[in-house]
């Protein structure tokens, strides 16, 4: 069941909090926000126009795309099941890359020969196994991609949409038409405690969330308390999302959590059902460590023009794509955002580039979206910043039941980070996979009605990095 109630307002009498900017600021969406002294270039580029919240603004990329249109396809791809620790039964990275790429060979009907250039998301692969390098492993595993050109990227959880947007800049600049796009990770080669201590590498290391292992539900408490700050904040929403993402991947195959035991507390204020972690967070508002793989094919115009036309019958294209990177510490991101609308103007502004590229005026033209809940505090700041509802107003969308798989905006509905698990550098690409997945109609079990458009919104560490996709059917 989904919280009811309104969030709580603060004892001042102010939802919002003190020295939050005013109603009229919110819709200075992309105006510029500075730390006392703080003279860099303004998030959004000069010489534009601002947008009115959920308003999608012209880009220079907008008008090239007009005149010179390259489009980048999805032709498919494969994913690992979530919920399989491959350490435990003696396994590493090059049999998780081999059960992904075979699976996304199959998946499209293509033979290893036709890839040209491989991107490899991964975040943590030395730290966890002692493997780097991994741009090599795909070649390692398979005969056919000895030679093929391969790289590694790493942006902490946004690792695997780094490679997705390096293989679309090889396919629109001319220089490859088949690209392999694989994000991996292995998380559960060590204990729980020294696993949580070695991702908070993805934070300022030395400066930040100090004196704790649990670098990231530190943060992320953190973020929850700016919210309520700022606009009051009920962690009984926190719960709802939780809840409503463990439900959801209860019919995903590949979800980690999907046969796992909950009680009617397990997502309540109960210390023994679910034990505090750390400020409003409690242990059902964080996802887990994941052992996976996903992996797409991405392809040109020229590719589809080559092959058989029937091919195309089960392609998407990536219509839209934004991606925006602030500075590592937590707190200076609060201090640039504070006369601003939203908490993170960066995260906004990305959501509407990818709009905007892909011609759409606002969130409400999408039919679903996959957004990163590492913790259900970063679905909920998700929430307001796709632009489902005004900022701070997150609690709304998760009463009137908008974000469920029958709500006016699906969010998640195969379970996202919380349900399906969250293998850090191939979060990136199971989006893409899952978004493919919709607007295909091969979503399975978690498969939305009449789905055309679908988006997703990545984010690294405490939101340093963002990316955001739309992918639409090119069916009919």
């Amino acid at each position: 069941m989904l919280c009811r109630g309104r969030s709580r307002t603060r004892r001042d009498g102010d939802p919002r909090g003190s020295g939050h900017a005013s109603q009229g600021a919110r819709g200075r969406v992309l105006q510029t926000a500075r730390a006392p002294g703080d003279h860099r270039r303004a998030p959004a580029q000069s010489g534009r126009q601002t947008a009115a919240p959920g308003t999608a603004r012209p880009t220079l990329t907008t008008l090239r795309q007009q005149e010179d249109s390259v489009s980048v396809h999805i032709l498919g791809g494969g994913q690992t099941d979530f919920a399989v620790n491959w350490h435990r039964v003696g396994l590493g990275f090059d049999a998780l890359i081999r059960a992904v790429l075979d699976e996304t060979l199959a998946a499209t009907h293509l033979d290893a020969t036709a890839i040209e250039v491989i991107h490899v998301g991964n975040a943590f692969g030395q730290l966890f196994t002692g493997q780097g390098h991994l741009g090599g492993m795909p070649a390692t595993i398979h005969p056919d991609l000895w030679g093929i050109p391969a790289s590694r990227h790493e942006a902490a959880c946004a690792s695997g949409s780094m490679a997705a947007l390096a293989a679309m800049a090889d396919l629109e600049s001319g220089r490859y038409d088949c690209a392999l796009v694989l994000g991996a990770e292995l998380e559960k080669t060590v204990p729980g405690g020294q696993a949580a201590a070695y991702m908070g590498a993805a934070a300022w290391a030395g400066h930040e969330a100090q004196g704790t292992d649990l670098v990231w539900p530190t943060q992320f408490a953190a973020i929850a308390e700016e919210y309520d700050r700022r606009y009051g904040l009920d962690p009984a929403h926190l719960r709802a999302i939780s809840e409503l993402n463990i439900a959801n991947a209860r019919s995903n195959p590949y979800a980690q959590t999907r046969n796992w035991s909950y009680s009617d507390t397990s997502f309540t204020d109960d210390d023994t059902a679910n034990p505090p972690v750390t400020g409003m967070l409690r242990r059902q508002d964080c996802s887990q460590m994941t052992d996976g793989a996903a992996a797409v094919i991405l392809v040109s115009d020229r590719f589809l023009k080559r092959h058989s036309p029937a091919r195309a019958e089960r392609t998407a294209v990536i219509s839209g794509w934004g991606h925006r990177t602030v500075g590592l510490p937590l707190e200076e991101k609060f201090r640039a955002s504070a006369a601003e609308a939203y908490v993170f103007p960066h995260i906004r502004t990305a959501v509407l580039d990818a709009l905007s590229r892909a011609g759409l005026a606002d969130i409400h033209q999408l039919d679903g979206v996959e957004v990163h809940d590492c913790f259900s505090m970063s679905e909920y700041l998700a929430i307001d910043h796709l632009g489902l509802t005004a900022p701070g107003e997150s609690w709304k969308a998760v009463e009137s039941g908008d974000i469920t798989r029958t709500g006016s905006l699906p969010i998640n509905p195969g379970g996202g980070l919380i349900g399906v698990g969250h293998p850090v550098g191939a979060t990136g690409v199971r989006m893409l996979l899952d978004a493919y997945k919709q607007v295909t109609g091969q979503a399975g079990d978690p498969q939305l009605a009449d789905v055309t458009r679908y988006g997703t919104v990545n984010i690294g560490g405490s939101t340093t990095t963002v990316a955001s996709f739309v992918v639409e059917s090119t069916a009919g």
